[in-house]
């Protein structure tokens, strides 16, 4: 006799809306369930494997042996199993033990809805119950407000693993976190928080980008509850949160997606459209309506049970294109002999679709390194229907021109103002993520060139100009202090730099700039818009100075930004203005608490109705070395 019960959480219309792709609450359905059957209290299982001849539920409850405990399949043709296992209790470890048609397969895999996983390198799923008391009231209900593409949004980008380490090299728990990240965050002023991967995942080289558990917050960390804990706090603090997700791949690891129950059931079966080359890994078959069920409810879940504010959806490149990372011959081209994954592309704009129709004031950022078109346009218009795009272009030309002397920079002055040809054309937000401070890139600081006076110099004033450059900001932890080495995801930053001035007053500059960006509407109200810019001059390429006007709404908060790209100092240098009163200089980089020379502007400069710059008005400003100065017009 059968030790599991018949039961089952599905309705018809369930049924309905998974077959045809249309199901995104599965979370609620699959996966393991503590609930009450006729006065008795266990657990509800419930798993898809159409391609099985047998599944049973093995873990601790039964000595992990099979047979005690068989799920049975549902008539319908839905390929889902289910069943209900009196005294299953919270706590409990489980996997699912599939027999496959295909030549009789055996696997022992963990299951895609857990809410809760063993910590690695152990593998089996955890029976759980979330249950939060949600404190954050008053960020959900005016989220819309403060989330939104006409507010600031800086972003700063964390590896939760080793962002900072406690008792020699130990992880901080998300308790933890919920201190000292939020206290720190909140103290440089940054609006919201990204986390790289947080979902459970086997291999820590992988930095979470290879996941198994995309319904649970990695035990390395604490409990799902812990997490929530820290999502709380930060909404609490006003700080919105934004997650890594990564549907783009998966690993082959023998407990996760892959082979699922003896078929390709997650992954397309097709390896030119199915196994990523570069990380080895499986790819999902977007064109599978149960699959694409899956990744949709996953995205809906950490909006829905934990509160996100984003997504920051990973390698959408990598999505996009069927020949990407291909050779000729490794790819077949789509239905109409192009090299879009057309599939792909209906799953993001739909993924997009609901994520909006569901969830007021969030947002999802595609990070996209090709020039597909319009990424971060709605889907009514033929966009993929983001919010936002990773502007990768400003990334690299911003980076290369930085690492070149001043003395060189003159004759690379299109490096640095390109950026503005195509700033408009998405939703850009600029990022200076983990990417650029791994494998041999060094770190920012690492890059800038001259004696160590230098080297801050120049990084303060590509933070500001960053600050000042239309878009979004996105910033990798340990850049707002200047880092010194490359980021290592096996040991904590490098926080002993905070007892040296230049680094001390690096994070002073970033606390100082996030604080300008908030307190400035130009640098935001218009910020993915081109009525939100204006060069006053990009073309002296002979001095390496940039000047431009930031605009928002009202035009008596109009900012002017002039950057000077060399060391030396610009006494005397005019710039055109757009109306006459007084210039008043609201932010320099170059200020001595930052570690700068200390060189600036009178508190007010008289502006001159002489014509300059093809502008009726015009001032005489001082340009400190390496420096970015911002002014208003009163």
């Amino acid at each position: 006799m059968s030790n599991v019960l018949p039961h089952s959480l599905f309705t018809d219309f369930d049924i309905d809306l998974f077959k045809a792709g249309k199901h995104f609450r599965l979370y609620e359905k699959l996966g393991a369930h503590l609930i009450e059957k006729d006065g008795v209290k266990g657990t509800y299982f419930a798993v898809w494997a159409p391609s099985a001849k047998a599944v049973s539920v093995i873990g601790d409850f039964n000595h992990w042996l099979e047979g005690d405990h068989p799920l049975n399949v549902r008539w319908d043709e839905s390929g889902i199993w289910e069943g209900f296992i009196p005294g299953v209790d919270q706590g409990s470890l489980y996997k699912y033990k599939i027999h496959s048609h295909n030549n009789d397969i055996k696997t022992e895999k963990a299951d895609p809805y857990a809410l809760y996983c063993e910590h690695p390198p152990n593998t089996a799923s955890v029976v759980w119950k979330l249950d939060h008391n949600w404190e954050d009231t008053g960020w959900m209900g005016g989220r819309k407000d403060k989330n939104g593409l006409d507010k600031p949004f800086s972003v700063y980008e964390v590896h939760l693993g080793s962002w900072k380490r406690k008792n020699g090299n130990e992880f901080l728990s998300y308790l933890d976190l919920a201190d000292d990240l939020v206290a720190y965050i909140k103290e440089t002023g940054f609006t919201h928080v990204e986390f790289m991967p947080a979902m459970e995942y086997p291999y820590d080289p992988s930095w979470g980008y290879q996941l198994t558990g995309y319904f649970a917050p990695t035990s390395r960390f604490g409990k799902p509850e812990d997490f929530m804990v820290l999502v709380d706090k930060l909404h609490q603090n006003e700080i919105g949160v934004i997650m890594d997700w990564v549907p783009s791949h998966f690993p082959e690891d023998a407990h996760g997606l892959g082979f699922f129950d003896g078929s390709n059931l997650y992954e397309h079966p097709d390896k030119r459209k199915g196994y990523h080359p570069d990380w080895k890994s499986l790819i999902f078959n977007y064109g599978r309506n149960e699959v694409k069920s899956f990744l949709i409810s996953n995205a809906l879940f950490w909006l829905d049970k934990y509160h996100v504010d984003g997504l920051r959806v990973d390698a959408v490149a990598s999505m996009l294109y069927l020949d990407y990372s291909r050779e000729e011959g490794e790819w077949e081209p789509n239905k109409y002999g192009g090299r879009e994954n057309l599939e792909a592309i209906d799953f993001l704009k739909e993924l997009n679709e609901e994520v909006y129709k569901n969830f007021e004031g969030v947002q999802t950022i595609a990070e996209e390194s090709t020039s597909f078109p319009m990424v971060s346009k709605p889907t009514y218009i033929g966009g993929l229907g983001f919010g936002m795009k990773w502007m990768m272009g400003w990334m690299h030309d911003t980076l290369t021109y930085f690492k070149k002397e001043p003395v060189y920079r003159k004759y690379h002055q299109n490096d640095i103002t390109f950026s503005m040809t195509y700033a408009f054309t998405e939703n850009f937000m600029l990022p200076l993520s983990h990417d650029e401070v791994v494998y041999g890139k060094h770190s920012i600081l690492g890059r800038m060139p001259g004696d160590e006076w230098q080297r801050f110099a120049n990084l303060r004033t590509l933070y500001t100009y960053m600050f000042t450059h239309p878009g979004a900001k996105l910033l990798f932890m340990g850049a707002e202090f200047g880092q010194s080495e490359e980021w290592n995801f096996q040991q904590s930053l490098d926080w002993h730099l905070l007892e040296y001035d230049y680094h001390k007053g690096m994070k002073t500059l970033i606390t100082d700039l996030n604080k300008l960006y908030r307190n400035h509407p130009a640098l935001y109200e218009k910020q993915f818009s081109a009525e939100g810019f204006q060069w006053i001059d990009y073309s002296d390429s002979e001095n390496s100075v940039l000047s431009y006007i930031r605009k928002g709404n009202r035009s008596e908060d109009d900012l002017i930004v002039v950057c000077n790209l060399t060391p030396i100092v610009r006494d005397n240098y005019r710039v055109g203005l757009p109306a006459g009163g007084k210039l008043v200089q609201r932010f320099n980089s170059d200020y001595k608490k930052y570690g700068g020379s200390g060189v600036s502007n009178k508190k007010e400069i008289p502006i001159a109705e002489k014509e300059w710059q093809h502008r009726s008005f015009s001032a005489e400003i001082r340009i400190p070395p390496l420096a970015v100065v911002v002014f208003q017009i009163l």
